[in-house]
Formats: C-alpha cells, structure tokens, sequence
C-alpha cells in the first residue's frame, strides 16, 4: 500500500472558534492569528493506493461556492487538489472510491465541481463516495448549529448521481481490508475516522476529532463541536492507545505539522515527534 498527503488548499477561521475556551494568550503560539483575528488552516486529504484501488480520504473545501461564500474563509490554492493527485500520478479518473470522514463543507465541498451550465457533477468520474447512514441522516436533516456547514450543494448531487454508498458498520475491512473505521460523536454525528494498517505503521486519520498538533491536550476543544464533552473523551481514548501503541497521527488541519506521534507525560498526552508522511517507512 502506499500513502501520500495531498494538500486541497488552505482557508481562515476564528482562532476563538478553532480552540474554544482556551485564552487567546495560550492558542496565538499554536496558530497565530491575522489582524481580524483569523488563523490559516490547511485542507489535508489522503491517498490510499493498493493494487487497482485508489482511495482518497476527504476532498478540501473545493471551488464551486460563490464569492460572498468565499469571503468569508478566505480559500487560496484552490487548485490544489487535482494538482496534488497529479503530483503523486493520480488524475481525477483515476481515483476508485472518495471516503467522506464528514460531510461539513470543508471535507467534502470539492467532491463536486460546477459545470459552466451551473450543473453540479461529481469530480472524480470513476468513484464511489462513501458516507454512513447515521451522519447522512444528520446532514440532510441538519440541526441550527450545524446548518451553516452543511451544504446542499455538496450533498444532495452525490445521491442524484447515483454514486453515494453507505459503510454499514464500523470496524475492520470497510473498504480496503486495511482500513479499520470509528465512528465518534462529539465534533458532529458519526463521524468516521480512518485506521490504516500500514506495514508495521498504524496511521490515524484524525480527521475533526483532532484536526491539528495544538489540539493535542484535552481541553483545546473547538467551539465547532455539538458535543465538546463527548470529543474530550473520545480525544482522551483515541490518544492513550496511540501513546500506548506508536501510532502515527494524520493531522487535517495543521498548517505546518502533517503527523506526529505522541507519548505520556505528567502534563498528559503530549507530541513525541514531528514529521511529514513521506518520511515514513512503513516497513
């Protein structure tokens, strides 16, 4: 199997709505902020590729919305995605199946392109997009807080083209044998994050659970999160078993730190060492 990082662009959001609680004084060193108080955040996708499957994980915010939308996050390198697949010898027909972690605009929103007639089609001709039941109910049908993330555009057109498919449960062997799925509740409902056996290397795709380095410690929760108690113990989890077993931690978010791997201290978990996914050997 091979992995490559594929960067879909970068974008702004409140550092205030990105780290919650935690005082601007603390959150600035982590991620500082413009002078609208803005912090840059990038749009991290995955590659999967095993034998004549071509797997991609999320798609960045991509370039379909309005300008007045636009406005608002400030998008640059929008281009990046099919730039980046072509970077690592894979065009937009090649890839197999599109694996939706959550379907919040800037997962999913360059799964889908305009066409100059203002259709909406698929950007990958040739896949599968793949979402689950429980979240594509909460997508669909969403609540007040998250309604602003849920975009029609980007979700009701994968089901009129026929190309949605459900995972019907967690666990080993959804999708590839390699990929092992968990689902966690507190960022929104059932989102999926991606275990990948990787020769001797467990990759973990932390998707919105931990979307960046700074938010290693418990308590640097976004506000963004329906369920902020919930993700502190779903964080707690997920990070004492890779402390405990050498996992590798795929940061969505992070500008600048791709993956770490993490270990206990007095403090809790905290980051071991820093790293780009290409300088892995999986052995």
């Amino acid at each position: 199997m091979k992995l490559a990082a594929i960067n879909a662009g970068y974008f702004k959001l409140d550092g205030g709505a990105m780290f919650g609680v935690v005082p601007k004084s603390l959150w600035q060193k982590a991620n500082p902020p413009d002078e609208n108080n803005l912090c840059t955040w990038a749009m991290r996708c995955l590659l999967l590729e095993e034998g004549d499957r071509r797997v991609l994980i999320d798609t960045g915010m991509g370039d379909k919305q309005d300008a007045k939308f636009f406005s608002h996050y400030h998008p640059r390198e929008q281009d990046a995605l099919e730039r980046n697949l072509q970077a690592n010898h894979c065009g937009i027909h090649d890839v197999t199946d599109v694996l939706l972690t959550h379907l919040h605009f800037d997962h999913c929103g360059g799964s889908l392109y305009r066409e100059t007639d203002g259709s909406i089609r698929p950007r990958f001709p040739n896949a599968v997009y793949w979402s689950n039941r429980e979240h594509w109910a909460a997508a669909t049908q969403p609540n007040e807080r998250e309604r602003a993330s849920f975009l029609k555009e980007n979700i009701i057109p994968l089901q009129e083209e026929g190309r949605l498919r459900f995972v019907e449960e967690a666990g080993a062997g959804a999708i590839l044998p390699a990929l092992q799925l968990h689902y966690v509740h507190g960022h929104t409902d059932a989102m999926m994050l991606v275990q990948i056996a990787w020769g001797t290397k467990t990759v973990l795709y932390c998707a919105d659970l931990i979307p960046s380095a700074g938010h290693i410690p418990l308590p640097w929760l976004m506000a963004y999160d329906v369920r902020p108690l919930l993700t502190l113990q779903e964080k707690q989890k997920f990070l004492q078993e890779a402390a405990a077993n050498g996992w590798i931690l795929f940061f969505e978010h992070d500008p600048a730190v791709e993956c770490c791997t993490v270990q206990e201290t007095d403090r809790g978990v905290r980051i071991k060492e820093r790293f780009a996914l290409s300088q892995v050997t999986p052995g």
